[in-house]
């Protein structure tokens, strides 16, 4: 059987669900029936590319382009560096793949997340693995795998002789005046490609929605005070990203060489103490896919070096001479992977991966001021820190009948960690200066050093997957899974208890401190999962899947206990930002996506129309605390309809968020109001152009992002301001084809 020149396969709310789409035009290539039916199940959802095409226009954030999917929601940080969210799991719980590499924050911050290196128009196809995750894709995760792969190679056809292609957009967002432009241009011969891809972006402070001031924040008597429009500070950022690919095609064998380099001159963040003022990435990517008459062989080398750089932007920026903070991460792996067509029943997939990641970070002395506090030595955060992962997996899928697809799948893991010595800014303690902050770097970083670092987890991941389909209008999956997940090098060797240097260590947006610590042990996650879909020929379609997740060694945080700033004071208060611990404790989830769809009406003259909704849901506890977990969306639903006329594309889309009430006790965690918003969104296609207009908010609704963590965009930090949203944007976009 043939795949169509342009693929768009969807998946929502199954379990395992599975999103994703095909952007680019792909070679024409045969292939058997076992790859057309393999678990995670496909099924068409209804986001088609010139959906996706659309989002691009309203976005320069690539994790963006999942908003709104089952199951999904959005930490929202830099205006490139949102990181996404899957069953209430986020960041490091996620696996993220971007063209076959495995990505890893740099940053104490992780304001450089994996889908920020590359671009919303770059990106060819998105997959989406949310529930029961087959262990071929997943691995050293608990939440979820992403996906995410530009545009796959163009070759000439036979006697087509060269080819050449070319494509450039531009954009205009009024809130934040974000402006940027994108180019491609690709030439291919039969049996050799090569093509170009560029972006920039950039962008001021966004505002928030009406009545900022008016809806009772207050910025504090040492802030900046706010000019007009309510614009909300840290905001702004520009980003650059090229990227050229090579490819030759010889038979049956595909080998392709990516390079790509991103530039990130500053980017600020409004809920965090520090702002990016550089990050510098270089990527080299070597793939090998060849067709067998076994079945397929897939083949992976990649490096990738990222030199990050943090300080403060205008609106943090003190009478002190800033707070430099460097760090320099390397990033190197290789994976072989083989689907084996054992039989017309059976298909065998197995491989092994091995990654080598190398983080430094160190914090050059900042200021004399403040009794030395910043001066004289290089603060070492991390110093030599190693994190070397060898996997090793099978994966049995059986096509028993038209009716049953069952998948069994087991993962071995080997993690390995190590660190080096590290010291602090000085040798002394310190009452006076900073914020009157004490300190006892000669202490800490002795003991600190005094301990063996090195740590060795040895991790097992099972699922074992079904998928019932009785007739065409229903289907029916199950599963079960056991994810796990080491931790992070900041989760296991941050070791100051300053209060200032805790808060650098913070990819949460809360304006808490943390710490550290080296016992943690590996996350194990067993997940339950199930799903049921019933749709008809004429297109209406609801698919329902409920979960259930069971953590054992959930790393959460505890009050600290031990350090300078681990007082009674800390462990005691209600309110306000607080200094906390690494722990390993028991978790539990469970929610429901449902996702629905319906077409209305088609008349002539007016054209089609069809109604979409999805629902999520996920309700998450601390099970050794009874605290709830931290940074849980609320009940949400999105809702929209969509008319097709002629080369127009309209659509209405509502947003229905609930209040925020279950918060963390531990975190002091802030509550968020519940809210609406209204969307517009339209497309025409003329020959090679095409024109995106619509308006974000347009009501210019005022609320509070309910993962968007405290408002930290200022000089002073004042706990009980959640992040704004942003405000009404007027979007406009331009691509025109040659």
């Amino acid at each position: 059987m043939q795949l169509k020149r342009i693929t768009m396969c969807v998946a929502l709310a199954f379990a395992p669900t599975v999103f994703a789409v095909e952007l680019a035009e792909l070679p024409d290539v045969v292939v058997t029936a076992q790859k057309l039916q393999p678990l995670p199940a496909t099924a068409d959802s209804g986001l088609d590319k010139k959906a996706l095409l659309r989002l691009r226009t309203h976005t320069s954030d690539t994790a963006r382009l999942l908003d709104g999917q089952p199951g999904v929601s959005l930490y929202r940080a830099g205006g490139v560096s949102s990181l996404p969210v899957i069953h209430g799991m986020a960041d490091d719980r996620v696996r993220v793949k971007v063209d076959g590499m495995d990505l890893i924050s740099a940053c104490a911050n992780h304001m450089n997340s994996p889908l920020s290196y590359i671009d919303p128009v770059n990106v060819g196809s998105i997959k989406l693995f949310a529930g029961i995750t087959p262990v071929s894709v997943g691995g050293d995760s608990t939440g979820g795998t992403i996906q995410v792969d530009s545009a796959v190679p163009e070759f000439a056809r036979a006697g087509e002789g060269t080819r050449l292609k070319g494509q450039a957009g531009a954009f205009y967002r009024s809130n934040s005046a974000a402006q940027g432009g994108n180019i491609s241009a690709s030439i291919a011969g039969e049996d050799v490609y090569m093509r170009y891809t560029g972006s920039t972006v950039r962008a001021k402070n966004y505002t928030a929605g009406a009545n900022f001031k008016a809806a009772g924040v207050s910025v504090g008597t040492r802030a900046k005070v706010y000019v007009a429009g309510d614009e909300v500070a840290s905001s702004q950022y520009q980003a650059d990203n090229q990227a050229v690919a090579f490819g030759l095609r010889r038979d049956h064998h595909l080998f392709e060489l990516k390079l790509g380099l991103q530039s990130i001159p500053y980017q600020g963040f409004a809920n965090q103490y520090m702002d990016m003022l550089k990050n510098d990435s270089q990527q080299i990517n070597l793939n090998y896919t060849g067709q067998y008459g076994w079945g397929e062989l897939q083949a992976r080398v990649y490096n990738e070096h990222t030199r990050h750089y943090m300080n403060f932007l205008a609106a943090k920026q003190t009478t002190l001479a800033g707070m430099p903070m460097d760090t320099d991460g390397k990033n190197t792996g290789f994976s072989v992977r083989g689907d084996v067509i054992l039989s017309d029943r059976d298909t065998l997939r197995t491989g092994v991966e091995y990654q080598r990641y190398q983080l430094n970070d160190w914090w050059s002395p900042a200021s004399a001021a403040a009794n030395g506090m910043m001066s004289p030595n290089t603060f070492w955060n991390i110093r030599n820190g190693q994190r070397d992962r060898l996997a090793f997996f099978g994966e049995w899928e059986a096509i028993w009948n038209p009716q049953w697809v069952s998948q069994l799948g087991l993962r071995s893991e080997t993690v390995k960690m190590n660190t080096g010595a590290v010291q602090g800014y000085n040798n002394a303690n310190v009452t006076a200066g900073m914020m009157g902050m004490r300190t006892n770097y000669l202490a800490e970083s002795s003991a600190f050093n005094a301990l063996n670092h090195q740590r060795s987890d040895n991790n097992i991941d099972i699922t074992a997957l079904s998928r019932f389909t009785p007739d065409e209008r229903h289907s029916f999956e199950f599963g079960f899974a056991q994810k796990t997940r080491s931790p992070n090098l900041y989760e296991r060797y941050t070791w100051s208890t300053t209060t200032m240097s805790m808060h650098m260590n913070n990819w949460f947006g809360d304006g808490n401190g943390y710490v550290g610590n080296p016992d943690l042990k590996p996350e194990v996650a067993r997940t339950l999962s199930g799903s049921a879909s019933f749709h008809d020929a004429d297109g209406f379609e609801v698919k329902v899947a409920p979960y259930y997740t069971h953590i054992q060694n959930y790393i959460d945080a505890a009050r600290c206990t031990a350090g300078v700033g681990c007082t009674a004071l800390n462990r005691n208060a209600t309110t306000g930002f607080v200094n906390l611990q690494f722990v390993n404790q028991t978790a539990r989830l469970y929610g429901a996506d449902i996702s629905a769809r319906m077409p209305i009406a088609d008349a002539a003259g007016y054209g089609s129309f069809a109604a979409k909704g999805v629902l999520n849901y996920v309700n998450g506890k601390n099970l050794t605390t009874g605290d709830n977990l931290f940074h849980i969306m609320p009940l949400n639903v999105k809702l929209s309809v969509e008319q097709h006329l002629g080369d127009w594309t309209n659509t209405v889309e509502a947003q229905l968020v609930s209040a925020k009430t279950r918060v963390q006790a531990v975190r002091n965690e802030i509550k968020t109001g519940g809210y609406g918003l209204l969307n517009l969104r339209s497309s025409y296609e003329w020959k090679q152009m095409r024109f995106d207009v619509g308006v974000e908010n347009l009501l210019n609704k005022f609320y509070s992002d309910p993962l968007g963590g405290s408002y930290l965009g200022q000089r002073t930090a004042v706990y009980g301001m959640n992040m704004p949203g942003m405000g009404r944007s007027i979007n406009a976009g331009v691509t025109v084809k040659f």
